[in-house]
């Protein structure tokens, strides 16, 4: 991709002034690597793309962005197309503007031969970030690629939650084996299981397909959320729900397979009142056990970090989510994290859309950019 192609495809989505005019042509690699299962022994493969900053004046050496994206429930997505908006968002933020980024697509998409996607599990998301870079820079030589040895991790939504959690163990680990010099998780789900137990109350925004995908990967990895689909789901879901995330099936066929009400009426359309009463009052409750495993709570980020989110997110509550951590580490004494709210700029450009139009994309198409231009910002400081 040139720099004129990546500025038109800013242009295009109104984000140019966000991105910034690129610096870097842009070339798209596609990676294929080892990586572990969630069991422990396992071994299995993962796919992911590497972006990679060229032309005029853009030779290296460069920083190595891992960047995890958000949810996706296509099981053929991957990060290596030029088209899919999550790669769009990398390329024209990060690798057009001198950053290589090494986004991996996770167990159990595109290339990888796992057979599910362990949803919202901690430590497999640390683990396939953590290869990616690996496999970058074995990578790296083949492709004349000269990386600085300066590593930045960032992710939007569940790859916030992935971006946290590989910093987290990158920093338990403390082998020197990654110059870790900033990171910027962006409207993640830090505080998972109490997101749970919020969401029943105040149902969020694609409820009908993230908390099932969460349920049904917690019982493929601990194997205790429930004896039957039908302890927990409705008819007719709970006769595929087990089965469907992520889905060979096209969006239409498979938005057809879930409910499409309110919030509110998706969840009680899917979820059995007594299982919805015990998730928001059981804390012995399996999945709420689950959860709280990825909870990214009680630790102590040692690398200069930022958070950002959106105060009026409606999938990613950003005061169950980012304010909690942010308080978290602050009860510490920690000094090296700061967290950034881009609801104000949100509002201002996209404030006068309809009340279910706003809400619609803010998730998915509104927030992610303001977040993308405060984690550049961040890491140009450090790059």
């Amino acid at each position: 991709m040139t720099k004129a192609q990546l500025d038109s495809i800013s242009s295009a989505n109104g984000l140019l002034t966000l991105a910034g005019a690129a610096e870097c042509d842009v070339k798209m690699v596609q990676i294929n690597y080892q990586t572990s299962g969630v069991q422990p022994g396992e071994v299995s493969n993962a796919s992911g793309a590497l972006m990679i900053p060229s032309g005029s004046g853009c030779s290296g050496p460069f920083p190595l962005a891992a960047f995890a994206r958000g949810t996706n429930l296509e099981k053929n997505h991957t990060n290596a197309d030029t088209t899919d908006p999550s790669a769009e968002l990398m390329m024209t933020f990060f690798a057009a503007h001198g950053y290589v980024v090494v986004a991996t697509d996770y167990l159990g998409y595109a290339l990888s031969a796992y057979p599910y996607h362990p949803y919202m599990h901690a430590n497999s998301e640390a683990t396939a970030v953590i290869d990616s870079i690996r496999a970058a820079r074995l990578a790296a030589p083949m492709l004349g690629l000269v990386l600085n040895g300066k590593v930045m991790l960032s992710g939007y939504s569940q790859g916030g939650h992935s971006a946290m959690a590989t910093q987290r163990a990158i920093e338990a680990a403390d082998t020197g084996e990654f110059n870790l010099v900033a990171s910027a998780p962006l409207a993640g789900p830090y505080y998972v299981s109490q997101a749970l137990i919020h969401g029943v109350a105040t149902p969020i925004n694609g409820v009908q397909d993230f908390v099932p995908f969460q349920i049904i990967a917690y019982q493929k990895i601990y194997g205790n959320v429930y004896s039957s689909t039908s302890d927990i789901f409705n008819a007719p879901y709970d006769s595929y729900i087990g089965n469907l995330l992520p889905s060979l099936l096209d969006a239409t066929t498979l938005a057809s397979l879930l409910p499409s009400g309110t919030p509110d009426q998706n969840e009680h359309a899917m979820l059995k009142p007594a299982y919805l009463s015990d998730l928001a009052s059981n804390p012995s409750n399996p999945t709420i056990v689950a959860a709280a495993k990825q909870d990214l709570l009680g630790w102590n980020p040692k690398t200069p970090t930022t958070l950002c989110g959106g105060m009026g997110d409606p999938t990613v509550s950003f005061t169950v989510n980012a304010e909690a951590v942010y308080n978290d580490f602050l009860s510490r004494g920690l000094t090296n994290v700061s967290l950034v709210d881009v609801d104000p700029e949100i509002q201002a450009v996209y404030g006068k859309l309809n009340a279910t139009t706003y809400n619609s994309y803010y998730h998915g198409m509104l927030e992610p950019p303001f977040c993308m231009k405060v984690a550049r910002q961040f890491f140009d400081q450090y790059k």
